[in-house]
């Protein structure tokens, strides 16, 4: 039987042992200070076996954006198991202490990357955001069907990058749902560190901005460059973008042709775009621009149900009974009316029979606007009892704009 407890601070390099045992992974000194600097910002959560850490999970205190809100939410990070305990309710004792804490804590929701996908539905998980990969072949200049913004473009410092692009990012946040907070530690532990840590041949961080001098910046892009091949004849470079934001279509427009025109370079590749990135629509020809892999991102956890639907904004009006199965907190679980629209929203507990009967991980799969029920419905996961009531909520949480953040943690 093992002891779940706060792990201390003098306990993080074993915390990191244990991480690198069970994720195969071995970084340089730079790389673990690097981790050790971001788990002593974090609530840690452990599992031992008598004085053996057999299984740990930290917590980043984050805020997410939700349609018109914001709300505390801890973001789930290293949970690992040791070998030798697994399949022994170690990971469930760890996720129902950190579930019971969450909730205690006052935190309406809960997110996580998920490393294996298959785990975290068993613990109310649903994948709530996607991600897209993107690549320009920037052989030749880069084919647009709109005028890039002409304000002028420039190079910031790294080290000055935070005070210039660190608010635009705080403030571009509610545009979007789904996407994090960032501090300090986390902008240059994971953002603007010099070396990468997942490709040691990237160059350091590059920050272009956009903007007229002496007035705020229109938005900026973040990246990276490597030379690909080897030897003396080396060919084209990579452009590695990680973060590319801006006010309108033409400004991102100019961003992504100043990256494609990066001499010595052919080839640009953005990770972790949304899926309805407008570069996508802009460019002119779709065999120069291409989605590469689309893939789960953010996975997200309806903690309290009732404060998470009645604290978001909602698109239209809607009210349906929804019958909610949760296994791991029970006080979720049972049959509620929500009735809710652009003045707010209530969940109260009904009498009445089910419109529809869901599992609160398909709910908070839907609950940033980034799955529809009707999908979710049509895949047999959802049971609409009225006809109709699956596509009348899909229309209450659509949002603008797909749910999304390239904050991988």
């Amino acid at each position: 039987m093992v002891d779940i407890r706060e792990v201390p601070e003098a306990h993080i390099d074993r915390a990191l042992e244990l991480a690198y045992l069970v994720f195969h992974d071995r970084p340089d000194e730079e790389g673990r200070e690097r981790h050790h600097a971001l788990l002593s910002h974090c609530a840690r959560l452990g599992a031992y076996d008598g004085d053996a850490l057999v299984g740990f999970m930290a917590a980043h205190e984050f805020r997410l954006s939700v349609p018109g809100a914001d709300l505390p939410c801890p973001g789930l990070t290293f949970v690992s198991v040791a070998p030798t305990h697994r399949r022994r309710g170690v990971l469930t004792a760890l996720m129902d202490e950190q579930l019971r804490r969450t909730g205690a804590a006052g935190a309406p929701i809960a997110a996580l990357w998920a490393s294996e996908s298959a785990i975290y539905g068993r613990f109310g998980y649903g994948c709530a955001t996607q991600g897209a990969t993107i690549e320009i072949d920037s052989t030749r200049p880069l084919a647009l069907r709109i005028e890039p913004d002409p304000r002028p473009l420039r190079l910031v410092d790294p080290r000055d990058a935070l005070a210039v692009i660190g608010p635009y990012h705080e403030a571009a946040r509610a545009g979007r749902a789904g996407r994090p907070t960032r501090d300090a530690v986390r902008w240059n532990e994971s953002w603007l560190c010099e070396q990468d840590e997942e490709d040691e041949e990237l160059g350091p961080p590059r920050i272009i901005v956009i903007g007229d001098p002496g007035k705020p910046i229109a938005g900026y892009v973040l990246y990276r460059t490597k030379h690909e091949g080897g030897g003396p004849a080396r060919g084209p470079g990579l452009v590695r973008v990680d973060e590319l934001e801006a006010d309108t279509p033409a400004v991102a427009a100019a961003l992504w042709d100043c990256l494609a025109g990066l001499d010595l370079t052919g080839k640009v590749r953005a990770w972790g775009r949304p899926p309805d990135d407008p570069l996508l629509r802009f460019a002119a020809d779709r065999d120069q621009v291409r989605v590469t892999a689309q893939f789960p991102a953010l996975w997200l956890r309806l903690v309290d149900v009732r404060a998470a639907l009645t604290r978001r904004s909602w698109a239209a009006p809607v009210e349906v009974v929804l019958e909610l199965a949760d296994v791991r907190l029970p006080a979720n679980a049972g049959r509620f009316r929500l009735k809710a629209g652009p003045g707010g929203a209530t969940y109260e507990p009904a009498a009445a029979p089910a419109d529809l009967e869901l599992e609160v991980r398909d709910l908070a799969a839907c609950y940033l606007g980034g799955t529809r029920v009707a999908e979710l419905a049509a895949a047999g996961l959802v049971a609409e009892r009225t006809p109709g009531a699956a596509a009348a909520l899909d229309a209450a949480l659509h949002t603008p704009l797909l749910p999304h953040t390239a904050d991988e943690f």
